[in-house]
């Protein structure tokens, strides 16, 4: 298993002893007070190096031979220490590749022969944060004798090397042979602003010719679907994972507050925890979610977010729906552009689960349409199975849908539910809120349904509860956004539709004799 903040085991071969003394020989402070002064390791950072250059004892490989993943809270040093990394991996002296063992049997190090280094963020802005360290690091000690040419969009190295900073919209740069790829600020990498693809593609690039990957990120949104996340989450082969969880203790109580910013910030002296601890404070009032994630090295989500995802994910749950059971159906979307998705819900047990999701390709023609015989056949489906006690569907995009259903299973069973009733949406929307939050619910687990919700931010509304606290609908991070929210509009109308037949105390209905499909 990786090292999640474990203390350092003992002995093994690397080659991180002999990088952390060329980083404190030839590399200096970038910036401030201490600027010019030589760069001095802590211990975090030196145990880092030892396991991210980590050799097997029998091949003389990197046991992590795709990358490492660096992740702490802001202000704890990552970019001047991603820039002392860079300066080791280009310098020509650097003991960076494994070249053998000596008498003693200990492993000696090589250079580059051509090193090519991208740093890489998802925006010109961020690509800053070690850029900036690094040019400084270069210039104002030993190296500059060595990297003579330096530059604000490019370092030339001798031999033909080069650094050069790259955003996920300069995809023509990529495909190089590029030995180091520097991944900056990963947790704001999603696919909708293109770092999943480029993280993707820069990967395949250090394989060709066995370079590695150094990510370091803050902790992130578990609803972003960020690299960062993935990276952390998905069990990939030949990946290092370094990261400290501040343990137990609530955000709000100062004691256990300033116990947990000690832990994430460990040994990094240069830190006034005292300031960072008034920031936390200020945020508090406002998004304590990003007070934890951006100081407590907490995977919390946005306080936009409508929906408690990692309380969502909590409640997963492999359940069979009997044929017969009692359930209720919501839907929501429409016929061209936005999803179209069904979710229905066990009235006994609220187990939820959809009945079909329906996204547009991304290369669809024009005149593209949700297969609505499809749709037509998984309610029918549904019918079939199930005792069905009512399905509420919001009808302003999917007019015809709704009148095959009502003149099939009746009126009073398929009842139009207008979305645009912001009163009675918004306390919709709490109602299931409230449900994830106090674990009322379950569901199958499925990713579209997941994604969905992930998705939906909260729209403030002027409707306020019995205590005068302000509720919210839902909607898209941004207008024209790509990111679906349907299926979470429908699950919120299938929940309402069983807290409705619970209040009615329905009994099963006997199925109506089938009739012909239109």
């Amino acid at each position: 298993m990786p090292w999640r903040g474990a203390d350092y085991p003992g002995e093994f071969p690397t080659l991180g002893y002999h990088v952390a003394e060329l980083i404190q020989e030839r590399c200096v402070v970038p910036d401030g007070d201490h600027a010019g002064e030589p760069y001095v390791l802590t211990n975090e950072m030196l145990r880092f190096l030892l396991w991210h250059y980590r050799l097997d004892p029998e091949t003389g490989r990197f046991v992590y031979s795709r990358g490492s993943q660096l992740v702490r809270p802001q202000k704890w040093g990552k970019a001047p220490f991603t820039a002392a990394i860079v300066c080791a991996e280009v310098d020509p002296d650097g003991p960076v590749l494994f070249a053998g063992w000596d008498a003693r049997g200990e492993p000696v190090g090589r250079p580059w022969s051509t090193p090519w280094v991208q740093v890489t963020a998802s925006s010109e802005d961020q690509t800053d944060n070690v850029w900036r360290a690094l040019v400084p690091m270069i210039e104002l000690g030993p190296l500059s004798a060595v990297l003579t040419d330096t530059g604000e969009t490019r370092i030339n190295l001798p031999g033909g090397g080069r650094i050069e900073p790259v955003t996920s919209s300069a995809q023509s740069r990529l495909g190089q042979r590029i030995t180091l790829a520097v991944q900056d600020q990963t947790e704001g990498w999603t696919k909708r602003n293109g770092g999943r693809a480029l993280a993707d593609t820069q990967r395949r690039n250090l394989a060709g010719i066995g370079g590695r990957f150094l990510e370091s990120t803050n902790a992130w949104d578990p609803t972003d679907d960020s690299v960062a996340q993935a990276t952390s989450e998905g069990g990939e082969p030949g990946v290092f994972l370094d990261d400290v969880e501040p343990g137990s203790g609530s955000v709000r109580n100062k004691r256990e507050r300033r116990k947990m910013l000690k832990r994430v910030y460990g040994d990094s002296w240069w830190v006034d925890l005292d300031r960072v601890d008034e920031e936390v404070v200020t945020l508090l009032e406002r998004d304590p979610a990003q007070a934890e994630r951006y100081f407590l090295n907490r995977k919390r989500a946005a306080a936009d977010h409508a929906f408690d995802l990692a309380r969502w994910t909590e409640l997963e749950l492999e359940h069979a729906v009997e044929p017969g059971a009692l359930i209720v159906v919501g839907v929501d979307g429409a016929r061209f552009d936005d999803a179209l998705a069904m979710v229905a819900t066990e009235v006994e047990t609220g187990y939820q689960w959809p009945l079909g999701i329906w996204e547009r390709p991304p290369h669809a023609d024009d005149d593209y349409e949700h297969p609505l015989d499809e749709v037509d056949a998984a309610l029918d489906d549904a019918f079939e199975l199930y005792d069905v006690w009512r399905v509420y569907i919001d009808p302003q995009w999917i007019d015809p849908l709704v009148d095959r259903w009502r003149g099939r299973y009746g009126e009073r069973r398929v009842l139009a539910w207008h979305t645009s009733r912001v009163r009675a949406t918004a306390w919709a929307v709490r109602n299931f809120a409230s449900a994830i939050a106090a674990g009322d619910l379950a569901h199958s687990a499925d990713p579209g349904l997941t994604r969905h919700l992930a998705n939906a931010r909260k729209r403030a509304v002027a409707v306020f509860d019995d205590d005068h606290r302000p509720l919210f609908v839902i909607g898209k991070d941004r207008p024209g956004s790509p990111a679906k929210i349907d299926g979470a509009m429908a699950a919120v109308l299938s929940w309402e539709a069983r807290g409705d037949a619970i209040a009615a105390g329905p009994e099963p209905e006997t199925k109506p004799a089938p009739l012909l499909a239109f």
